[in-house]
């Protein structure tokens, strides 16, 4: 019978595995609505949708709604005074606005570059020393048996 690492990794134990890195977090269910959670409570949650409407924007096929979709994005996180306006360089900012009129479906690639880089050294280290994070992770143990975390 083999000997299982003590590094080995139970379905269970996901909340652990988002502390691994960002994309991990960014493509569960749970761990996304924990990190948004968290960013709600830092003011900065526009940065989580920004970056989930690039990834949805990307996939998009039909050219209608790329013009559609690119708008709709430019005009809710791109324009000045957007209703959550993200926080980007104006000459990230101000090549959108040039480009916005025949958009491509890399058109926001700069940007969303940006703001992942921001919330992978900034919002990300924040959220696993957070509470919505520590409570998450209390409530997914199994019994009693507490994990190793060394950031809690």
């Amino acid at each position: 019978m083999p000997v299982k690492c003590c590094f080995h990794r139970s379905p269970t134990t996901d909340t652990v595995a988002w502390s691994e890195n960002m994309d991990t977090l960014l493509t569960n269910q749970a761990g996304l609505d924990a990190f948004r959670t968290f960013l709600k409570s830092e003011y900065s949650e526009e940065n989580v949708e920004f970056w989930l409407a690039c990834e949805d924007f990307k996939k998009t096929e039909s050219a209608e709604k790329i013009v559609s979709k690119a708008k709709k994005i430019y005009s809710e996180f791109i324009e000045a005074d957007a209703p959550k306006e993200i926080n980007i360089d104006f000459s990230t900012r101000d090549l959108i606005s040039k480009n916005i009129a025949e958009p491509t479906l890399k058109c926001f690639d700069e940007a969303q570059k940006l703001i992942y880089s921001l919330m992978a050294k900034d919002s990300f280290p924040r959220f696993l020393k957070s509470e919505v994070y520590k409570k998450l992770v209390n409530s997914k143990q199994v019994g009693n048996h507490k994990k190793w975390l060394p950031f809690l």
